[in-house]
């Protein structure tokens, strides 16, 4: 069983960004209308006929063998996570609707005794839908004080792309927000319906073209580990390394660290950032009340 609209805009994106060359491909005769592989292209490198190749594109094939699977993944040269992707498109799973909004999501007493603990290193809780669930003290100085927002906008996606203050914030904004989007993206499975993603998707699509273009874009990201810069204006520009943490039997809670290299010069900027705010923050957790929480120190 297979999500047509998801499968085709899935597949058809993937066979636009491959380089007809870089896979060894003549130059054709015929200009091409558009980048990237013809699907007649992707089905010879697979090794099955035009007809079939089309019609799963369509949505219009039942079950399909590992062995042409697997064909039609490395003609597209999918990574991991795109691999997994496809497959769930191609048999996702069954889920009854759903009569009722989901619950809210909860925070476990240990993990934010466990946030609490690492200050004065900042850590974020997210959702899997970027929702922010929860932060520390240390947190709350260095990116923004959440507890201050509606809990409807306490969202990294949100807050990225229609925050201003980010563009100045994050230097390498794109850097930054387009992996957002991406993993937003590995997220979003059309056979699976969530309605709360979907509504965030359609809303910051319309106030962002940015955010649109990136959706269209069709990539897919999982959070794990890299490097951030990140301008604060009491100290300048930090250099960070983020860390990223799955929460087990959380429903797809995940906790972001900030550090910065021993020694470094950002090391020392974070060092003071952390010392000159002194005032405790309470953790922002979602089934909590905003307003309790004191202001961080700047």
């Amino acid at each position: 069983m297979t999500t047509s609209s998801g499968l085709r805009e899935f597949l058809t994106s993937r066979r636009a960004q491959i380089d007809p060359e870089a896979v060894g491909l003549p130059p054709s005769p015929i200009p091409r209308r558009g980048r990237g592989l013809r699907r007649e292209e992707v089905a010879a490198l697979a090794g099955v006929s035009v007809d079939y190749y089309a019609r799963l594109e369509q949505g219009r094939i039942g079950n399909i063998s590992d062995q042409v699977l697997t064909a039609i993944e490395d003609a597209l040269r999918l990574e991991p996570l795109e691999r997994e992707h496809l497959r769930s498109l191609v048999s996702p799973q069954a889920t009854p609707p759903r009569s009722r909004p989901s619950p809210k999501p909860r925070v476990r007493a240990g993990v934010r005794a466990l946030m609490e603990a690492m200050d004065p290193v900042p850590a974020l809780l997210q959702g899997p839908r970027m929702e922010v669930l929860a932060w520390n003290r240390a947190a709350a100085i260095l990116l923004t004080d959440f507890g201050a927002m509606p809990a409807k906008d306490r969202n990294i996606a949100r807050w990225l792309f229609l925050d201003s203050s980010n563009r100045t914030r994050y230097p390498d904004w794109e850097d930054v927000a387009a992996p957002t989007v991406a993993a937003l993206r590995a997220a979003h499975n059309p056979g699976r319906p969530d309605a709360e993603l979907e509504k965030l998707v359609g809303e910051l699509s319309v106030a962002s073209d940015e955010f649109a273009r990136f959706w269209a874009d069709y990539r897919l990201f999982k959070h794990g580990h890299g490097a951030k810069r990140v301008v604060h204006p009491a100290v300048g520009v930090m250099s960070l390394n983020y860390e990223t943490l799955d929460i087990p039997g959380s429903g797809g809670q995940f906790l972001s660290t900030y550090t910065a290299d021993v020694g470094s010069p950002s090391a020392e900027k974070l060092s003071i950032l952390m010392s000159w705010g002194e005032s405790p923050v309470e953790e922002g957790i979602a089934e909590s009340e905003p307003g309790r929480r004191r202001q961080p120190g700047r």
